[in-house]
């Protein structure tokens, strides 16, 4: 439980005090840390646009704002908000607010889904858990969860520390996000026997599979739900319907190894599972704004990376 001190302190200032704590540690865009779980982000001016697949994490913003679109729905965080991403989801993000004075800075803690499943096991269920969001939701940045997060970020200066204390303060975090009204997906998504499990489980089989044909009667047998019903519950959890979700994952794998890998465009198209070329461009096109190709050198002229 958070100290009388920490709860006292507005949201405001807790953040600049993470955000100073970060620093040292946020020195480029990305910086993994000695806790695998969490990385810092870091940017000193906004960004474009950026096609992406978000895995299961919560995103603590201390210092500006970013745009997350999945669908055709909009989820806005900041450090009045956290982000929540429950299963693997394309989306695009945006970094809203940045500036050298003021750069962006982020704390991401990925999700392990058993240690998730370990702490609702030994939680009592939130007041009012329940209802149907998606795979994504924000939440209240509140004092408890923030001062968490601090914690993990003051443990980073001992490894020892970072070893022992690591867990057990990933597992308040997971606690008090389970406790807020972004947590009932997350407790559904890591609860056994629960359509959203039962969804998430052909979620990660696409995720896994995705350059093989997809059949939506084999998909379902895997979630052992009927097809409508698949259908009406992958589109509740992830804004897509089942072939628009790996047609996603295609498009973002093809462009990421045309950009590290060298590839042309017909070669990453068959290799992501394209039979065709000339759909792969159409498709790639419409998602990107150009053709695979004059993306990509744009991207390398703006030492861009994904």
């Amino acid at each position: 439980m958070a100290s009388g001190a920490s709860v006292e302190k507005p949201v405001d200032m807790l953040c600049d005090e993470l955000a100073r704590k970060c620093a040292p540690f946020a020195l480029s865009k990305e910086n993994p840390t000695i806790i695998p779980q969490l990385t810092l982000y870091r940017h000193t001016a906004a960004t474009q646009p950026l096609p992406i697949t978000y895995t299961p994490s919560i995103a603590l913003v201390v210092q500006g704002s970013k745009h997350v679109h999945l669908g055709t729905h909009t989820f806005i965080y900041d450090r009045s908000r956290f982000l929540l991403t429950s299963i693997e989801l394309p989306v695009t993000s945006q970094v809203m607010e940045a500036s050298e004075a003021l750069p962006y800075m982020c704390l991401r803690l990925g999700l392990d889904m058993r240690l998730v499943a370990e702490v609702i096991a030994g939680a009592e269920p939130a007041a009012g858990a329940g209802g149907d969001s998606f795979g994504m939701e924000t939440g209240a940045a509140t004092a408890d969860i923030i001062g968490a997060f601090g914690r993990l970020v003051d443990a980073l200066h001992t490894p020892g520390d970072a070893r022992f204390l690591g867990d057990l303060l990933q597992r308040e975090i997971i606690y008090r996000v389970l406790q807020s009204e972004a947590g009932s997906r997350l407790r559904a998504i890591a609860t056994n026997g629960d359509h959203s499990h039962r969804t998430a489980k052909a979620v990660a089989w696409v995720r896994a599979n995705f350059t093989k044909a997809l059949r939506v009667e084999n998909l379902a047998a895997v979630a052992g739900m009927g097809v409508s019903t698949l259908h009406h519950h992958f589109r509740r959890l992830t804004s897509m319907s089942p072939l628009q979700y790996q047609k996603q994952l295609r498009l973002q794998e093809a462009r990421r190894r045309m950009l590290t890998d060298g590839l042309d465009a017909a070669s990453a198209a068959f290799e992501v599972g394209y039979e065709s070329a000339s759909q792969f461009n159409r498709e790639y096109s419409r998602v990107f704004g150009l053709s695979p190709m004059r993306d990509v050198r744009a991207l390398r002229d703006q030492g861009g990376a994904l």
